[in-house]
């Protein structure tokens, strides 16, 4: 249920503004890098966060941000399939995090899932 779908706005178009744009490339790369590695170890520690619930509040989960990985890395020519990057993102196999930290979904979680589903992460060049 928390699989995620492809992104209308490229990330250089919204990183092109504000303070960041006035940064030199190295910089700028060395800042996004370590905000995702921050993202990334707080849904580490956080396994109470369920993905679907991710989903319903923030249109993104762990899924997404491995699907946005394995894009980047495919845009780069870095040999790389879906299970390795859930693996960056997750800390673990997938398998293994469904297995000791994934809970069943509820009806009502599967229902706003549903309903939000227009609002979900876009991400191209992932599947």
């Amino acid at each position: 249920m928390s699989d995620c779908a492809g992104s209308e706005m490229s990330t250089e178009a919204v990183l092109a503004n504000g303070p960041a744009a006035d940064l030199d490339p190295q910089t700028k790369l060395e800042l996004e890098a370590a905000a995702f590695r921050g993202l990334v170890k707080h849904l580490q520690d956080r396994k109470d966060v369920q993905n679907i619930d991710l989903m319903n509040l923030a249109g993104f989960c762990r899924n997404c941000l491995s699907k946005w990985y394995l894009a980047a890395a495919r845009e780069r020519g870095v040999a790389m399939d879906y299970d390795g990057a859930r693996e960056v993102v997750y800390g673990m196999t997938y398998d293994e995090w469904k297995d000791n930290h994934q809970a069943p979904a509820t009806d009502e979680q599967k229902q706003k899932f549903v309903d939000t589903a227009h609002l979900h992460a876009k991400i191209p060049g992932a599947k």
